[in-house]
């Protein structure tokens, strides 16, 4: 895989070059090939609730859609595959409905706590949850509640991190709560500390 080779069309590179950052691409295109996804992306992907997932329609134009889930939901196949559990929505069927006529894909990933992002472009495919039982089994968050469709499994083609730039810091409610829980322990043993003592100077007195 290499991100740039694959990203930079001849467009892209005339405006690096009017830009004066062609040398410097041109540099990582001979230099940065991977092969599949490293131990880092794989630890990355499998930590997120969400991703943002463009799709092409017959219409011309690109459709991002946001896909949601309990953390984890999008699973690492294997270091050229992902995949994920489409559940039941709005039924409008606009994402599926474009990949039924072009697979190419493009998702971004977001780490807000740790101001990261992966950004990957693949080539997807539908596959009916009667055609593999077993990769299902594999896919299926079966502790979170919803009701499964279809599975999308991602053929990744190439992926590249972005800078942390203009990521504003987020965190959700559990992430908060995890933070905070050392500080409402030592509270809590705070005051039963102040409880016993009000307790043996209440017994000192009478």
């Amino acid at each position: 895989m290499n991100y740039a080779r694959f990203a930079f069309t001849d467009a892209i590179k005339a405006l690096q070059e009017n830009h004066g950052s062609r040398r410097a691409y041109e540099k990582v295109e001979k230099n940065n090939v991977v092969d599949g996804l490293s131990d880092n992306e794989i630890a990355f992907i499998q930590e997120r609730d969400s991703f943002y997932m463009a799709t092409y329609g017959e219409n011309g134009y690109p459709y991002i859609q946001h896909r949601g889930g309990p953390a984890g939901f999008v699973k690492v196949i294997d270091r050229n595959t992902i995949g994920f559990v489409d559940f039941s929505g709005n039924k409008q069927y606009i994402s599926v409905g474009n990949l039924a006529t072009q697979s190419h894909t493009g998702l971004i990933m977001v780490s807000y706590p740790h101001r990261a992002r992966l950004k990957l472009y693949a080539n997807a495919r539908v596959v009916g949850l009667e055609e593999s039982p077993e990769l299902f089994a594999e896919l299926d968050p079966a502790d979170y509640p919803h009701r499964p469709e279809r599975m999308i499994i991602l053929d990744i083609k190439a992926y590249d991190w972005n800078c942390p730039q203009h990521i504003t810091p987020r965190y959700t409610m559990d992430e908060i709560r995890g933070a905070f829980e050392p500080q409402r322990e030592y509270i809590k043993r705070l005051e039963e500390e102040v409880q016993a003592l009000k307790e043996k100077l209440a017994s000192l007195t009478h």
